[in-house]
């Protein structure tokens, strides 16, 4: 028996071809700026943390999204609140791996079907 000959498609309209290659490299992250970016002080002995749960989280869905080492996750976070025109110190390597074994990021599995959006305001990231 011989293999069955595999699709062909001929793209007749390379504008919009072109167009939708170009969507799927998109990504739109919005930024609350009343979200809680630094950690309340809870009145427990020793240090307190510096970072809220809410930043550790998006921290880590930046690096489950593009599957980023912890290094390279604190500069893209970095570069990310300088061009949303926040000045915000941004955890370090360590503080995203300590904090990472008592946060859970779940990030649904989706399929490439449009731009992505990440949404990053309080009362999504408070837990």
């Amino acid at each position: 028996m011989s293999k069955p000959k595999p699709a062909r498609y001929r793209t007749t309209n390379w504008s919009t071809y072109s167009d939708a290659l170009r969507k799927r490299g998109s990504l739109l992250i919005w930024l609350d700026k009343e979200i809680a970016w630094h950690a309340p002080h809870e009145g427990r002995p020793g240090r307190p943390p510096v970072f809220s749960n809410a930043a550790i989280q998006f921290c880590l869905s930046i690096k489950i999204l593009f599957k980023l080492p912890l290094r390279q996750t604190a500069g893209m976070v970095a570069s990310l609140l300088r061009l949303a025109g926040l000045d915000w110190p941004v955890p370090d390597y360590s503080t995203l791996c300590r904090r990472q074994k008592t946060l859970k990021v779940q990030i649904p599995y989706r399929r490439a079907g449009g731009p992505l959006n990440l949404l990053v305001d309080n009362e999504a990231l408070t837990a």
